[in-house]
């Protein structure tokens, strides 16, 4: 009875679906951004999350540090508060579903929509010996990953709007040419967080692909390292704590503090009323560190346990085949596929 009852709680909940590359640890601006609300999400949503290890493979890799990276990639998922009883978790290429999704979406995909994709643009620009099929077509795989989940949001930034336009494209013009088969998907906005911006060009977003090591926190640096980044982020000649134009850096580390502590940008200002940018850089430096302390225990504990998280990657892989596969053969049903 208690599990019928648990059953109908969760049909009730919208769903939510978020996939992330294997190729790079989180940055400080993911983690306020969208990270720290996941564990809620949990309770508020019924939660799927992946490792998309297959659009991965669209640039070069090293097998090895693949395989690496894939598996660290599903410990960070946990140590990030995601709970394998709560959320679906699992690893994208463990599910043979998104791939033949993907073939039977590219049949109702123009060749013109990929080729105006800005994303295949900048990465054929940046990997020019290597423009191959997949960096073309990955959207439509995108595509598969959300709907054959029947996704009500999916979390963006602004560089992943266009792909998600794109998916409701795709779906709607199949639910229009063989009868509704796929969920809308919108895009899920946090309600709280803030633009976490780079500390040594505060004018752009932190990014975990900028050449300069000191202008980005990962969330799994080490407490010395945080607080030597944050000692070195660019500030201004100014000396007062304030949030006003032209003051980038400042702003920067007052929106970090402010959403870590809890507090309005006011009070922050306030906090540090005459004080200099030393004691402020010092306090949100701790703040960060204190932040993501557990999460860094956490994975750094998780990464030992190959044979739990193995039992939880193989556990996923079975219940997010056995959900697409639900939407799927509704697919090949309707395409006429025997």
């Amino acid at each position: 009875m208690e599990k019928e009852e648990q059953k109908v709680e969760n049909e009730k909940k919208k769903r939510i679906l978020s996939g992330i590359q294997p190729t790079g640890i989180f940055t400080l601006g993911n983690y306020i951004g969208a990270i720290r609300n996941w564990e809620q999400m949990q309770e508020d949503f019924e939660c799927a999350y992946f490792i998309a290890d297959l659009h991965s493979l669209t640039v070069r890799q090293e097998p090895a540090k693949l395989r690496k990276q894939i598996l660290e990639a599903f410990a960070l998922l946990l140590a990030c508060g995601i709970d394998p009883k709560k959320s679906l978790c699992f690893i994208q290429s463990h599910v043979p579903t998104h791939t033949e999704l993907s073939w039977i979406l590219s049949g109702v995909t123009q060749f013109g929509e990929l080729s105006r994709m800005t994303q295949f643009k900048d990465k054929s620009a940046k990997h020019a010996d290597n423009v191959n099929a997949g960096l073309f077509t990955y959207p439509v795989l995108m595509a598969a990953d959300i709907l054959l989940y029947q996704a009500d949001f999916v979390p963006v930034g602004a560089d992943q709007k266009q792909h998600l336009e794109f998916t409701r494209d795709i779906a709607e013009r199949f639910n229009s040419r063989y009868s509704p088969t796929f969920t809308l998907p919108e895009p899920y906005i946090a309600e709280s967080g803030a633009r976490v911006m780079s500390l040594q060009d505060p004018t752009k977003k932190m990014s975990k692909s900028d050449e300069n090591p000191k202008a980005f926190v990962s969330i799994l640096d080490t407490p010395d390292v945080i607080m030597s980044k944050f000692k070195s982020a660019v500030t201004d000649s100014d000396t007062e704590v304030c949030y006003k134009e032209g003051k980038d850096g400042i702003n920067n580390l007052m929106s970090i503090y402010s959403v870590l502590n809890n507090k309005s940008l006011d009070e922050v200002e306030k906090e540090f009323a005459g004080k200099g940018y030393g004691d402020f850089k010092k306090a949100v430096g701790e703040t960060v560190v204190e932040a993501l302390r557990p999460i860094r225990e956490e994975f750094d504990r998780l990464k030992t346990e190959k044979a739990y998280l193995e039992e939880v990657y193989t556990e996923g892989a079975r219940n997010a085949t056995a959900i697409s596969s639900r939407t799927l053969s509704k697919v090949k049903r309707k395409v006429g596929l025997l």
